[in-house]
């Protein structure tokens, strides 16, 4: 996939870097998560701006977009998951995130006992389920019987912004549809984060930070793609000797079978493209002579 640029005057609440941005917020963070889950969140704290769960410039690391807690210790990420990948690719990322931050949480010196409720959060302009519904809500159940919960209080969520047929709020429909296409609602959240994209496209600090942003999102891709061609030449190369090895070997078989069966050396090398002297030497290390 070849790497896109976006102009800063054109960044919407979908994009990565603008979403980040505007949760920074800390009641419009707050209003977004309590529109989502339905339920009053009386106050957040940021555990981390962005927060990376592994060193490491080109590993495979974490980075959080909005990663925050609230009054009762419940742990949430929050992400904009704008791309749509293979059907087994968003939850085993979700997984992922959800063991990295497990292992951060643990970090603190806290027994296992003590890790705290957590919900991973992907906003989804998609439907990533394929049931048409606007939000999936995941927990760990006994296949058995649904009822019984395994009591890990990890949750994990996905919010299609495209869904249909189900009843929910207008504050969340209107948020739904302001991430979809900027529609502009009179509802008073879609209003705050419309007036906080625009703050932040007036921010130069912001502005310089997008251009670093995108610069480094641009050089992991030149390297990625190095690196693409690099390994492809390797795999090229490593087939090719396979193949020559294959291929030598066939030969030296269909060679061997024929001296096997007394075939004048001058028709072995006419048949096989070899020289008179290397089929000699090739029935001389086999051991033949005639």
């Amino acid at each position: 996939m070849p790497f896109v640029y976006k102009d800063w005057e054109d960044l919407t609440i979908r994009d990565d870097f603008m979403f980040k941005a505007v949760m920074k917020n800390a009641e419009l963070c707050k209003s977004v998560l309590e529109a989502i889950l339905s339920q009053p969140i009386r106050d957040i704290r940021y555990l981390s701006e962005e927060l990376s769960l592994k060193a490491g410039y080109m590993s495979k690391g974490v980075r959080l977009d909005v990663y925050v807690e609230d009054e009762a210790h419940t742990v949430y990420d929050v992400e904009m998951q704008v791309r749509q990948e293979a059907d087994d690719v968003l939850p085993k990322r979700m997984r992922y995130y959800q063991a990295q931050m497990d292992v951060e949480l643990l970090t603190r010196g806290k027994d296992y006992s003590e890790l705290p409720k957590t919900l991973i959060i992907f906003i989804c302009p998609f439907d990533p389920c394929g049931r048409g519904w606007h939000l999936y809500w995941f927990e760990n159940t006994c296949r058995r019987d649904a009822a019984l919960r395994l009591g890990d209080e990890a949750i994990k969520i996905y919010l299609n912004t495209h869904g249909t047929g189900e009843h929910i709020s207008p504050q969340l429909q209107a948020f739904m549809d302001y991430v979809n296409s900027g529609i502009l609602n009179p509802d008073p959240l879609v209003q705050a984060l419309d007036r906080q994209v625009n703050e932040v496209k007036q921010n130069e600090t912001e502005r310089v930070s997008y251009m670093k942003y995108e610069l480094n999102l641009r050089e992991q891709y030149k390297m990625g793609k190095a690196e693409g061609k690099a390994e492809g030449k390797a795999e090229g190369e490593a087939e090719g000797m396979a193949k020559g090895r294959v291929e030598e070997r066939a030969l030296m078989i269909r060679v061997w079978r024929m001296l096997q069966e007394k075939v004048a050396f001058a028709e072995i090398a006419l048949k096989t493209d070899l020289s008179l002297q290397e089929v000699q030497q090739i029935a001389q290390e086999c051991g033949i002579a005639y």
